[in-house]
């Protein structure tokens, strides 16, 4: 698969800013890393998902870098990589770049801290939850183990490493400032360099950012989704958004009302499936309704989303429980909502 052209972007505090594309999974998928210069030393922004050709094709796109662009630069340059939120797909490439870059200091949010510091450690929490998760939804017992395993699989490769510095909002990084933009991921950062903003996967031009329950993983979910939407719609003179994914933006703020509708609309959509239904229903049945056509394992995305926004709508008081009798007699039971 041809890879998309390597960007240049030149902000407006004279910072060069080169995108840089892998195939981060089997499938095709491509994500973006970027190498930063004029902003302190030389920092690299996310590292691939270290499957496949993702570490190769971040490795070839430093390469050309002194040929395409005269950049008198190479990998062991680099001194610094944030990772703007841990997903895989994004920080997966890390032990790989370390190794590359001899040493690179390595920083990420607090929130995220330890999915690189302790990651067996994260991915047993995190598995467990989804387990609980997946129970109280009313997947039927059959079909757990296919989805845990799928959950489990592009978690085996990655071994923790050390972390040397936080990116907190407020505390700006040579220049770079950090702005903490939760819901799609808990310890996600956009950074800001100028009129730049390298926004990762908080808003992308074409897709949503999938949205999980915040009882898998606190300050994911809707609720997080929309302050965070809120935060960068108030960042004034933002030129282009660089994402994690997909095409450059050059209309942040429109994108952002976009999304902020299209939030309305699907809180509208689970509650109208819920109030409209003639019994009582599990996320699961909710999951089944908003995405009917889902396979393998964009049906543990489904179900993740899906109770994102039941989560939301019954923490607001729109939704009550309606077998809680059964529930605190055996925990295991699948919740069933109603509307108020």
């Amino acid at each position: 698969m041809e890879l998309p052209p390597i960007e240049q972007f030149i902000s407006s505090n004279g910072a060069r800013i080169y995108r840089l594309p892998m195939i981060v999974f089997p499938n095709g998928f491509v994500a973006y890393a970027y190498l930063v210069l004029g902003m302190g030393v030389l920092t690299l922004v996310d590292s691939g998902s270290g499957f496949g050709r993702s570490t190769p094709d971040l490795l070839a796109g430093i390469a050309v870098l002194p040929q395409m662009f005269g950049e008198a630069i190479r990998v062991q340059d680099i001194e610094r990589i944030l990772i703007t939120h841990g997903h895989i797909d994004h920080f997966g490439g890390l032990s790989s770049m370390i190794e590359a870059a001899a040493g690179a200091q390595i920083g990420v949010h607090p929130l995220d801290r330890r999915v690189l510091t302790h990651y067996n450690e994260r991915v047993a929490v995190a598995t467990k939850n989804l387990t609980i998760y997946l129970q109280q939804a009313g997947v039927n017992a059959g079909r757990m183990p296919q989805l845990l395993e799928m959950y489990g699989f592009s978690k085996q490769h990655f071994h923790s490493v050390n972390v040397d510095f936080l990116l907190n909002e407020g505390e700006a990084l040579d220049g770079m400032a950090f702005y903490h933009v939760p819901g799609h991921c808990s310890g996600q950062v956009a950074i800001q360099i100028g009129d730049v903003m390298l926004i990762a996967d908080h808003i992308l031009p074409v897709t949503s950012p999938h949205l999980a329950a915040e009882s898998i993983t606190h300050y994911t979910g809707v609720g997080h989704y929309e302050d965070s939407l809120r935060k960068i719609a108030a960042v004034p003179g933002i030129r282009v958004a660089l994402g994690g994914h997909e095409a450059a933006m050059f209309d942040i703020y429109g994108r952002i009302a976009q999304l902020q509708e299209r939030l309305k609309i699907k809180i509208e959509r689970v509650l109208t499936f819920i109030r409209s239904a003639e019994q009582p229903m599990t996320i699961n049945d909710v999951s089944r309704i908003m995405y009917p056509d889902k396979h393998g394992f964009d049906v543990l995305m489904a179900l993740q989303e899906a109770g994102a926004y039941v989560e939301y709508l019954y923490e607001r008081g729109y939704l009550a429980v309606t077998n809680l009798a059964e529930f605190e007699a055996d925990d295991k039971t699948a919740l069933r909502y109603s509307v108020l």
